[in-house]
């Protein structure tokens, strides 16, 4: 699982003997749900589909690149994602419905970045979610 574990210790910020790092715990509901709407909206292809579809491919796009990575806002989030999975999102972070945008908005191209290090969707990509999400639930990432 090499590449797996770097995209998670680059996802986490590292880790330390398998543990999630100091300061993970924080962000690891975050990174769990939007890892849950990568799997629940057909993984990286089909986020990237939606994204394309509400006019905002250039930006997705960027993220998978090994560019920079183009910022998007809140209000982008709302036009790509059902609205009930983000309440849904909103309640189990226990934030408002704006304040789940605003993190998504900011922790979606970083994820999506991380998930494709070489530039390209990797074939794997769905057991790289996965295995995330699963990872995260058991607080390791290793």
């Amino acid at each position: 699982m090499g590449l797996f574990d770097g995209v998670l210790g680059s996802l986490m910020g590292g880790a330390v003997g398998g543990q999630l790092p100091q300061g993970a715990q924080a962000q690891s509901p975050l990174l769990r749900m939007a890892l849950q709407l990568l799997q629940q909206n057909g993984g990286l292809q089909g986020v990237l589909g939606k994204f394309e579809q509400a006019g905002l491919g250039q930006q997705a796009q960027s993220w998978i690149g090994t560019g920079k990575n183009l910022p998007i806002d809140a209000s982008a989030i709302t036009q790509v994602f059902d609205r009930g999975q983000l309440g849904q999102i909103a309640q189990q972070l226990g934030i408002t419905h704006e304040q789940a945008e605003g993190q998504l908005a900011q922790a979606l191209p970083q994820v999506v970045d991380k998930l494709t290090p070489q530039g390209q969707i990797p074939e794997n990509h769905s057991d790289l979610v996965n295995q995330a999400l699963a990872m995260l639930q058991s607080g390791r990432s290793s």
